[in-house]
Order: C-alpha cells, then structure tokens, then sequence
C-alpha cells in the first residue's frame, strides 16, 4: 500500500494526473489537483503511480 500525496505549491494545473488516474485523482475550481483516495493499493496504487510519473512539475509523491 502506498500514499499519494500532492504539493499544492507545484501544481500548476496540468490535468494530466487527473486525466490518466481519475479514480485517484480530480480538479479543483481552477484545475489544481485533488487527491480522492490517499491510501492505494492494487490498481489504484498503479494509477497513482502513473499520475506521479506524468506530473510536469513532481508535485505528485508516493511513499511506499
């Protein structure tokens, strides 16, 4: 299991983290993301993983 954490102060509203792991992650008013589920495993914790690989600015962190 792993949790998904975001630093507001990087995210710039990308969507792209949003747009590939939906069940994980969702917008804002302003299309900052939003982290649905803070504990994954399984295949959320590979959609996580993918939302952290494509955040432009890292500001997506899984610990494991």
């Amino acid at each position: 299991m792993s949790r998904v954490s975001v630093d507001l102060d990087l995210c710039t509203g990308h969507g792209r983290c949003y747009s590939l792991a939906p069940e994980v992650f969702d917008s804002d008013d302003v299309g900052h993301c939003v982290v649905l589920v803070e504990d994954v495993s399984g295949e959320l914790e590979e959609q996580a993983g993918v939302g952290e690989k494509n955040c432009p600015e890292r500001a997506i962190t899984l610990s494991r």
